[in-house]
């Protein structure tokens, strides 16, 4: 496990962090998950609001720099300026599960998120492990501050389930970030002698933290390797020499790397501690800072761990199966069967990767894996829970390529089980041959294509991105907004998301439309007139009202209130006010024309219906 912390000091990224990564050494081989905190983000207002749209620059580049190397995001977490990101092997995601962030804000008395801790927990092999990446107050007379924060972090993140409901009930927790602690007694003048003769030793001593290792009772058990790199606070930017400004800055090693294992329980009345399948060991074979880098005033930090212990854990939640090669459409079958004990939903979906695909909403294409819309494995022996679902020609990649099939549970929105990487080469269609390919062919390499994700959504956002992909955790509400897509993007949808199948808010007014506007749907007139009868309130198509001459959309079709959070793929986009979009939409019912809503073939047909009730995609 590598653990890198930095304090970018609002920096943009540089072009390069291979070397931070190490991936430019032998070791990235042998190196399973990469846990990166970064610190002091640029969280300005300007900035949050296209995060909140688009991916940090920061986590994008982390992401195409590791996903050539088969690492994937396995979960992110940011508070204003504080980031943490965890990545993982591929053919490792099964094995991760029970999958939970949280936060913590203690700038302001705990309501400015500036300073705190966020961490991402995880079972790994059976295993519980927790990062936590924090940035505590800085000064050198803050150290009590600092105590009490972290004390507030441990006491207020709790997560959900029936074991390591705390951080220090974890098996394993890494404790790492900018934690601001600084070098007492020594005047600056010895500090930046002892790091020119390179005696860094004569400096431990003095260091709060390693005071604080063995007074604080709150810091009982956490071990630290040897510091023997210079410290990483505080250097002119763009330089590698300590601070030159009038407040020259005593140098310090503010940014630590930690780790903590939970002590074994101990036998009832014998005092001595009992073996058990859970005990685990952690060696560390690499601490270091990286001079190389100075976009920012402090110097980020790398420690790579060995981690030791017996898997807990044999097989993944879901084991798939699938031919070495597709060649032809009609192999594109997908067999899996679940283990006893997993939680299946009628949610969950097997989404089709190409080999270095960075999240796991990085997808090609997928198909619901729902056992009413699957048959039934005929080779499944009785008792086990066998399945399989095929693929559609529509929703295949042409041309050749190596590919990943992988089981997304909704249920622990984690990726309970993957393939081996096969072949899939399909000839290519000839350019305009076919209208189903359209959809795919026109976002091969669309850059303007914006993604917006609903709140925990269900589905993940369209394969086919490149530069611009959503990892907000939520979208925000822009009352009085309708986004459209302009003319010429009116086409398909590649995949819309399940969450727009939930209600949609009241706060857009009616809008009438002559029938002869509707009357261009052709088909999906008829569908409107059948999601009439639908009981559910959650429907893409809600009730059609027959007024007068005119037909009437009631506020809760999807025509009437359009929102972002429930749009899947939005090709280009206008922001409009209602009293605009109102006024374009009586104009276009003046001139006889309204754009045609269409969706995508691979989107599931009656969208409007519950899972249950629709057919496969």
């Amino acid at each position: 496990i590598t653990v890198v912390t930095w304090n970018v000091g609002t920096a943009m990224p540089p072009s390069d962090v291979t070397s931070l990564l190490h991936l430019n050494t032998g070791e990235t081989n042998d190196v399973d998950m990469i846990a990166i905190g970064l610190q002091e983000v640029n969280s300005k207002i300007n900035k949050r609001l296209k995060d909140a749209l688009f991916t940090d620059q920061w986590s994008e580049l982390f992401m195409d720099v590791l996903s050539p190397f088969h690492f994937i995001l396995v979960s992110t977490v940011r508070m204003q300026g504080v980031i943490l990101l965890v990545f993982a092997k591929y053919y490792h995601l099964p094995f991760l599960q029970d999958i939970q962030t949280d936060c913590t804000r203690t700038g302001l008395g705990g309501y400015w998120g500036n300073k705190g801790g966020v961490s991402v927990r995880l079972s790994i092999f059976g295993h519980m492990v927790c990062f936590l990446n924090c940035h505590l107050p800085a000064h050198l007379e803050k150290a009590e501050q600092r105590k009490e924060d972290f004390a507030t972090i441990l006491h207020m993140q709790q997560f959900e389930g029936r074991v390591a409901n705390g951080i220090l009930d974890h098996d394993l927790v890494f404790w790492f970030g900018d934690l601001n602690f600084r070098i007492e007694s020594l005047d600056i003048c010895f500090v930046k002698y002892a790091i020119d003769s390179n005696v860094l030793s004569q400096l431990w001593e003095k260091d709060q933290l390693n005071i604080a290792k063995s007074t604080w009772p709150v810091l009982r058990g956490f071990q630290e390797g040897p510091l023997n790199f210079p410290p990483t606070f505080k250097f002119d930017v763009g330089t590698n020499k300590y601070d030159s400004s009038a407040k020259k800055r005593k140098p310090a090693w503010t940014d630590r790397i930690l780790w903590k294992i939970k002590s074994p329980s101990t036998g009832l009345g014998t005092g001595r501690r009992q073996p058990s399948r859970g005990v685990l060991s952690v060696s560390q074979l690499c601490y270091c800072s990286h001079m190389e880098y100075t976009v920012s005033d402090h110097k980020p930090v790398a420690a790579i761990f060995a981690v030791q212990f017996a898997s807990k854990v044999d097989k993944p939640p879901v084991e798939i199966y699938v031919a070495d090669e597709w060649s032809r459409p009609e192999q594109a079958v997908v067999r899996y069967k679940m283990a006893v004990g997993f939680h299946r939903s009628s949610w969950d979906w097997i989404g089709l990767y190409r080999v270095g695909f960075r999240h796991p909403k990085d997808y090609v294409s997928y198909i619901w894996a729902r056992s009413d819309d699957g048959e039934r494995c005929p080779w499944c022996p009785p008792g086990v829970c066998g399945w399989q679902v095929m693929f559609s020609e529509e929703a295949l990649p042409k041309g050749n390529g190596e590919y990943i099939l992988g089981y997304y549970s909704n249920n622990s929105s984690s990726i309970a089980g993957v393939t081996e990487p096969f072949q899939i080469s399909l000839p290519r269609s000839e350019e305009g041959s076919s209208p189903t390919d359209s959809s795919g062919s026109s976002s091969e390499e669309d850059d303007s294509t914006l993604v917006l994700l609903a709140p925990k959504s269900r589905s993940p956002s369209p394969g086919k991105m490149k530069r611009h992909r959503s990892r907000s955790p939520s979208l925000a509400k822009f009352q009085g907004l309708i986004l459209r897509p302009s003319s010429r993007d009116r086409g398909t949808s590649r995949s819309p998301s399940p969450q727009s199948r939930r209600g949609l808010p009241r706060d857009i007014p009616t809008i009438h439309l002559p029938q002869e506007e509707l009357g261009c749907h052709g088909a999906k007139g008829k569908e409107l007139g059948q999601a009439a009868d639908s009981p559910e309130g959650s429907s893409f198509y809600q009730t059609v009202q027959e007024q007068g001459g005119s037909r009437r959309v009631s506020t809760n079709s999807s025509l009437a209130r359009a929102d972002p959070r429930n749009l899947g793929l939005l090709p280009a986009l206008r922001l409009e006010m209602i009293d605009q979009a109102l006024g374009w939409h009586r104009e276009s019912s003046d001139q006889g024309y309204y754009p045609c809503h269409r969706r995508s073939p691979t989107s599931p047909p009656g969208c409007g219906t519950s899972p249950k009730e629709s057919c496969s995609p």
